[in-house]
């Protein structure tokens, strides 16, 4: 029996390592399952190159709970160690076997190890670890480790016939959790499930049915557990791969999600950085629904984790899916990615992959591309608004959709409107609305004079329309019901009111009265046509927009009054003729009154007492 003391820098290093060097203590699992990961795999790479004798059997990986012991066991059937191997590897802290290997051997890949801590995250739940191992070596002699969580250790001959290596973790008492068996699958669930070697977690129990026909029986039998798959589908080629296997595959990854993808990327790349994956389009169209962290960063088939907004474009995060990648630079917990020139390369091949698929499906069917529009929306304008390179490549399949129901690229859009909506300035002004329906009185409107009129109903489209302004030039958008129709584009033209001045301003006088002081409104008198309405809400483009936006980043809007311009028509007859020939100024003022109810109303902005009170003065009028 030898007795020795760890090599490390200072003796404090056990209570850094338990407390400080991984973000989250569930993370011991799967740094001690990916060791054994390595282990199979060194041995399969030894295999390969005939350095092993003879077959090497059954390689599946076991996860033990032992209750009574109060032990959890990660056994592999791997290259197992030597004694002068353990003294080298488990007695010096951060000296990675997993280096030293790929140095060997640097032509086969698959191994996961970069660091040499990974062993030691077990003393954050166990107050000793026992490992006993045997190398694959002929003659080679099983021994056994032993270390309660401190510089001392000793070593000394194990009663084990099979190659491989035992961790043996006997849990302290404040990390119990770790002997129940739902806790365990859990965690082999979220780090383990697609790595590349079988991982068995006791047994489970399965239905089949034996026979055919009347003599059809089911019954229940116990089978192993293996608990990951692993071969995942993003290290498959694609041209061996269905839509129904991507379909599949989605379900492996979101079990409980109801939707089904739109379509997907297969990321495959081996240069200048490796990379594969499968990316995913989800349903979003109801709302933002910026469901985030939806993608999983693997480094070979270890995961790691689905914040991956270092190396995917923020608009892409909306995405769901797997990105595999060995390059990617982790800190020693691989809890977070540390700065570097792949990980710039990475985001920039994700963008260009994105966009030329966006691009292919515009090309080959448009209708269906028209057809998923409500969903790719979202994707579209969020990306053209955060990234510059793919606002360039997006030209080419982003859509701009109007009141018809007809689907335009920002080219085509701005060819069709530009000779009858370019103002007096030389803009081209794009008339919107965010709600056909409410403002279906202005639409008709706009309609009318020959104008073309959008919808912008989503909560990304304010961002997106200044985009468009900043990028386009010579474009503007306006709401439709942000001036009256024959202003929306600012002409020349001006057309004469019916009404003297002195008639104008008496006018004016009077729906002042009605809105008082504090209505936060201005009154407008404007020579429309007859056939306009007589009273119209218009709300100015610029203060309702700056409006939203600090609606949109969670600003308090209660203190500010509703901006807005009551524009009445003064050669409409009910102005004219009807108001003007009240004697009494009681009279004119319920007419304007009721005028102005009528025009919030419209707008949708006549609520509670004030609805009530118009729809009872209304049934009274009908009454009489």
């Amino acid at each position: 029996m030898q007795k020795g003391t760890i090599s490390v820098q200072t003796e404090n290093i056990f209570p850094i390592i338990k407390q400080f060097l991984y973000s989250d203590q569930e993370i011991f699992l799967r740094e001690l399952v990916s060791n054994a990961v390595d282990a199979t795999t060194k041995l399969k790479a030894l295999a390969r190159r005939g350095e092993v004798e003879g077959d090497i059997g059954d390689t599946t990986i076991d996860i033990l709970i032992d209750s009574d012991k109060g032990t959890l066991t990660i056994r592999d059937q791997g290259i197992g160690m030597t004694e002068e191997e353990v003294q080298k590897y488990l007695n010096q802290v951060a000296f990675s076997s997993a280096e030293e290997f790929l140095a060997k051997y640097k032509d086969d890949a698959g191994i996961i190890g970069h660091f040499g801590l990974g062993f030691y995250s077990a003393f954050m739940v166990a107050d000793k670890v026992e490992v006993v191992t045997k190398s694959y070596q002929k003659d080679a002699e099983a021994v056994v480790w032993t270390c309660e969580g401190n510089p001392e250790y000793t070593i000394e001959g194990a009663d084990k016939a099979d190659r491989g290596t035992d961790i043996i973790l006997y849990i302290s008492e404040d990390s119990k959790e770790y002997l129940e068996e739902n806790r365990i699958e859990e965690l082999l669930q979220k780090y383990c499930k697609f790595l590349p070697v079988p991982i068995r977690f006791g047994t489970k129990e399965e239905k089949i049915t034996e026979g055919e026909g009347e003599d059809a029986e089911e019954k229940t039998i116990t089978v192993d557990n293996v608990i990951n798959n692993p071969e995942p589908l993003w290290k498959k080629t694609p041209t061996d791969l269905t839509d129904e296997d991507y379909r599949s595959f989605y379900s492996e990854l979101y079990p409980y999600s109801m939707q089904r993808p739109m379509f997907w990327i297969h990321l495959n790349i081996d240069f200048p950085f490796n990379l594969t994956g499968v990316l995913y389009f989800p349903q979003v169209s109801s709302g933002m629904e910026m469901q985030k962290n939806k993608i999983q960063l693997y480094s070979n088939q270890v995961y790691v984790t689905d914040n991956v907004s270092d190396i995917v474009p923020e608009f892409l995060t909306l995405l769901h899916g797997v990105i595999d990648s060995p390059d990617i630079p982790l800190n020693v917990s691989r809890s977070y990615l540390q700065s570097d020139s792949n990980v710039k390369k990475i985001t920039g091949y994700i963008t260009k992959k994105v966009a030329e698929k966006l691009n292919d499906l515009y090309k080959e069917d448009r209708q269906a591309y028209e057809g998923k529009w409500k969903d790719l929306g979202v994707f579209v304008k969020y990306g053209m608004i955060t990234e510059d390179k793919f606002y360039d490549r997006a030209q080419k399949f982003a859509l701009l959709e109007n009141t018809d129901g007809a689907f335009y690229t920002l080219e085509e859009y701005k060819d069709k409107v530009k000779e009858a909506q370019t103002d007096k300035h030389d803009r081209v002004v794009y008339i919107y609305t965010h709600d056909a329906d409410a403002h279906h009185a202005q639409v008709a409107a706009a309609k009318e004079k020959g104008y073309d009129v959008l919808v912008m109903n989503h909560v990304i489209d304010n961002h997106f329309m200044q985009q468009l302004e900043q990028k386009e030039g010579k474009v503007t958008f306006v709401r439709v019901d942000s001036d009256t129709v024959d202003k929306l584009v600012q002409k020349d033209e001006e057309a004469e009111s019916v009404l003297s001045e002195d008639q104008q301003n008496a006018v004016k006088s009077i729906f002042e009265g009605v809105l008082g002081e504090k209505s936060g409104a201005s009154v407008e008198l404007r020579p429309l046509s007859p056939q306009d309405q007589p009273v119209m809400i218009t709300k100015p483009e610029f203060m309702r927009r700056m409006q939203e936006m600090q609606a949109m980043q969670g600003m308090d809007m209660g203190t500010m009054p509703d901006m807005y311009n009551l524009v009445v028509n003064s050669n409409h007859e009910l102005i004219a003729q009807d108001l003007l020939s009240r004697d009494d100024d009681e009279g004119k003022k319920q007419i304007a009154d009721y005028l102005y109810k009528v025009a919030l109303l419209n707008q949708g902005m006549l609520k509670g007492a004030q609805l009530t009170e118009f729809v009872n003065r209304s049934l009274s009028f009908l009454k009489k």
